[in-house]
């Protein structure tokens, strides 16, 4: 984007990315924008314009993941149409993705990084050869970590690639279903202490959570079935102490899942979120800090 001129004094204003910066009259930049220029109609259209980029990049992001997440088979047409868009490509570009067949199963042995989506070509990935191939399939699987049975090969080959994902998928941490595993609820992340329960609702939420009911909650597609991971975090006054207690998966009914039912994606997402709350609880070292 090339400088604008403003209403006032000759300052030229334009956008870097998602930040306004300024020239004076001489030509020379200014570390932040006058105030006399806080209201000047071209800054403001840019602050807008920012804001809406900003808003962009993150639903770009946010889509992305819940592909992953949710196992959700995309069509590459739909990669193609929006690969264009600089948000969206920083959001897809490097992912692992496997194409998918007629019958709906990923081809995982021919996974690799995307690194570009064209309507006629179809998806262009580096497989795991490291040589450079297009995807012959109309739609494509943007597996979840936990899926992927050499996940620290690809790691290390992806360091090598100098590869740099927007969505965080292959340094994604995950979570296995232990052996034999029994009954409804884990235990692990329970007796979770909070001086005040809006400080775990807003841990929470801010890690990108609803929270409903006292739980967090994150909605979770596996095998087709929708389910969702429910954490308990408390459902007293606002300001007052809460302690954490089990994680838990529901069915889109509401009924609690046997553990053993739980697949490896819903498992590892449950148990990431609850890690993810739990992280910020108040521990002895942060109590005898404050004394």
């Amino acid at each position: 984007m090339g400088w604008i001129e403003t209403e006032s004094g000759g300052y030229t204003v334009t956008l870097d990315g998602t930040r306004v910066l300024c020239r004076n009259a001489a030509g020379r930049a200014l570390k932040q924008v006058p105030p006399k220029l806080r209201d000047d109609a071209e800054v403001v259209r840019l602050r807008q314009l920012a804001e809406w980029l900003e808003r962009h990049e993150r639903e770009c992001r946010e889509q992305t993941d819940a592909w992953l997440v949710r196992s959700l088979p995309v069509p590459v047409a739909l990669l193609a149409r929006v690969w264009p868009d600089a948000a969206w490509q920083a959001a897809l570009r490097d992912l692992v993705v496997a194409p998918v067949g007629a019958d709906g199963t990923a081809d995982m042995e021919r996974a690799g990084f995307l690194r570009d989506a064209d309507p006629e070509r179809g998806a262009g990935i580096v497989d795991l050869d490291g040589d450079s191939v297009r995807i012959e399939a109309e739609t494509v699987l943007i597996p979840h970590p936990v899926l992927l049975e050499d996940l620290d090969e690809l790691r290390e080959f992806a360091v090598e690639l100098g590869v740099a994902q927007g969505v965080e998928q292959l340094f994604r941490e995950v979570w296995r279903r232990p052996d034999q595993t029994r009954g409804h609820e884990v235990q692990t992340y329970a007796n979770g202490r909070f001086e005040q329960l809006r400080h775990a609702t807003a841990r929470a939420v801010s890690l990108g959570y609803r929270v409903r009911g006292g739980e967090a909650v994150c909605p979770l597609v596996e095998g087709g079935r929708a389910l969702e991971a429910a954490y308990w975090v408390g459902d007293e006054y606002p300001d007052q102490e809460s302690l954490t207690g089990p994680l838990e998966w529901r069915d889109k009914d509401g009924r609690r899942l046997p553990l053993e039912q739980v697949g490896p994606v819903a498992w590892s997402e449950g148990e990431r979120m609850a890690a993810l709350v739990y992280a910020g609880r108040v521990v002895a070292g942060d109590e005898e800090g404050r004394l």
